[in-house]
């Protein structure tokens, strides 16, 4: 059983909107330099150190389309030449999962987090993220849930045929420190998602939170409220940086 420390914390960082690759390699240098740092303290319990468990990262990419590491690159339903030619990037990345969009009016977050120090696994961890976005959606009166077999945040019913996601998840993990993380459809343009199949699906939608409003939130109340819930549900202290 891991030592629960009581007073962990991590930094939170809005980045604001950054180009894909920029974020990626400013992502692995926290996540190398974390792990550096845990490997140097592997002699004490938890509870002796005292520095954060890691930052979480918050950003709006322009138009950008990803592929897991296991994914298949027949959800991408046009060419890379022809993704450029609408003004949109393509990378092939080492997180879980298959295929996604992340664009303007979309919150990405990726939680760099030593999840040991947190008490938890990576199971856990994911559904730490997804309670947080539900609890968030709570707020705006959207009823959003889970879906077997399924990562992420889901609308509707399969009995009703009308199953759209509203957040993909993508998590990657060494030594139980994360990367990556999840991406809130805000104010999305969701034409582009008609480029790939989501996550692989080809039997269910996407959707945003301006879709099922009828007028797009506030970006920074979602962000903050976002964040406050990754904070309640991980049992972690988030401060701003």
């Amino acid at each position: 059983m891991v030592e629960r420390d009581k007073n962990v914390f991590a930094w939170y960082k809005d980045l604001g909107r950054m180009d894909y690759k920029e974020c990626w390699d400013f992502q692995r240098s926290l996540f190398d330099a974390l792990i550096e740092r845990k490997m140097s303290h592997r002699t004490q319990s938890p509870a002796d150190c005292e520095e954060s468990v890691g930052t979480v990262l918050v950003v709006e990419h322009p138009a950008v389309y990803t592929l897991g590491k296991n994914g298949k690159e027949s959800n991408l339903l046009l060419g890379e030449e022809y993704l450029r030619s609408i003004g949109a990037d393509f990378y092939r990345i080492d997180r879980g999962g298959d295929v996604t969009f992340h664009g303007e009016g979309q919150i990405v977050g990726y939680p760099i987090l030593d999840i040991e120090r947190l008490g938890i696994g990576l199971r856990d961890y994911i559904d730490a993220i997804e309670q947080s976005v539900i609890d968030t959606m709570a707020h705006y009166g959207i009823e959003a849930g889970r879906l077997a077999g399924a990562s992420g945040v889901w609308l509707g019913s399969a009995e009703e045929r009308n199953l759209r996601k509203i957040c993909a998840i993508g998590v990657r993990a060494s030594r139980f420190v994360t990367m990556h993380g999840f991406a809130l459809n805000v104010s999305t343009d969701l034409r582009y998602f008609n480029h790939i199949n989501p996550c692989g699906f080809t039997d269910k939608g996407v959707t945003s939170m301006e879709r099922e409003l009828g007028s797009a939130p506030d970006m920074e109340e979602v962000k903050e409220l976002v964040v406050y819930n990754l904070s309640r549900n991980l049992n972690v202290k988030i401060y701003k940086n």
